[in-house]
């Protein structure tokens, strides 16, 4: 296994830490486990690669819509009988 070092902005190597921490790993570990995470959205054939293009692409929607669904199809009007 070979070394690398990296420098890291303070807030991203507390967030490391801590999960390091919570998790009972090594900052090693989780560095690895996030490298990997990131390196298979970018394969092609995996199911992220494929959404890549379109996550994060709807803009103007409320932030809670996945939470909220059922509240803002009914504001919408989704459902209701329409006149012809």
């Amino acid at each position: 296994m070979k070394i690398l070092t990296v420098r890291l902005p303070d807030s991203l190597a507390a967030a490391i830490e801590e999960e390091s921490r919570r998790r009972r790993l090594s900052k090693s570990d989780i560095v690895r486990e996030r490298l990997q995470r990131s390196s298979q959205v970018q394969e092609p054939g995996s199911p992220a690669y494929a959404l890549a293009d379109v996550i994060g692409s709807a803009h103007g929607l409320p932030a809670d819509l996945s939470a909220r669904k059922k509240h803002y199809l009914r504001v919408w009007g989704y459902g209701r009988k329409r006149s012809r």
